[in-house]
């Protein structure tokens, strides 16, 4: 009979894992930085300093700063993925167009380094390399096919759509950073882009009052 030597398991890759908690580290840091002082002033200096690492040691796991950033885009875009996956998304059209500007505004909101790295052209030179930028056109794929179901049907749709939600976000930021005052105008502004592009809802009627019973006979 042939042998039947179980297959031994594969020996884990320490000095691998190290290597990858190391750049967790360094980029978490760097999200910190970037939080506290600007994405234009994030230096690769002070940043080994923080992680207590010497600057060319740094080079072996972000070549530049751009290199970077790059990893930081990535890794912003697939914290949005996580969101739009864990939301509970509506079949009925309205509530998940409610459910998706709820999720991207209060996204952007909460780190406004993060929103100017991934939506505005922040960094003069930066562009996200094909892969990383391959996530933001996953993120993208899939709210578009919500938005479809949901009823969108032409690229003006979705243009408006975009220019929508980016706005109530981008005047969160500028205007009222850390509150609510735009935050609280999605549902109103939901509301109005549904009946331009869906037709206005009609409020439900109500159900007629139930006839009196009829008199007994006497």
């Amino acid at each position: 009979m042939p042998s039947t030597t179980p297959a031994q398991p594969r020996r884990r890759d320490r000095r691998r894992d190290r290597h990858e908690a190391t750049k967790r580290e360094i980029l978490d840091t760097a999200w910190s930085m970037v939080r506290a002082d600007g994405l234009a002033a994030l230096s690769l200096r002070a940043l080994a300093h923080a992680v207590d690492m010497e600057p060319q040691s740094l080079y072996t796991y972000f070549a530049s700063k751009n290199a970077l950033y790059n990893r930081m885009f990535a890794d912003g875009n697939q914290e949005l993925a996580r969101r739009f996956a864990d939301a509970e998304i509506a079949d009925e059209a309205r509530s998940a167009l409610l459910t998706v500007a709820s999720t991207f505004v209060e996204f952007a909101a909460q780190d406004p380094a993060r929103y100017q790295l991934l939506f505005l052209r922040t960094i003069p030179g930066f562009q996200p390399s094909p892969e990383s930028y391959a996530t933001a056109v996953e993120v993208l794929a899939s709210v578009r096919t919500i938005l479809t179901r949901a009823g969108l049907r032409n690229e003006a749709d979705f243009d408006l759509w975009t220019a929508v939600v980016a706005g109530l976000a981008s005047q969160q930021l500028a205007n009222d950073p850390g509150g609510d005052r735009y935050i609280r105008l999605i549902n109103d502004a939901v509301t109005m882009f549904a009946d331009h592009v869906l037709g206005p809802s009609r409020p439900q009627r109500a159900s007629a009052p139930a006839a009196p019973p009829a008199p007994g006979r006497p």
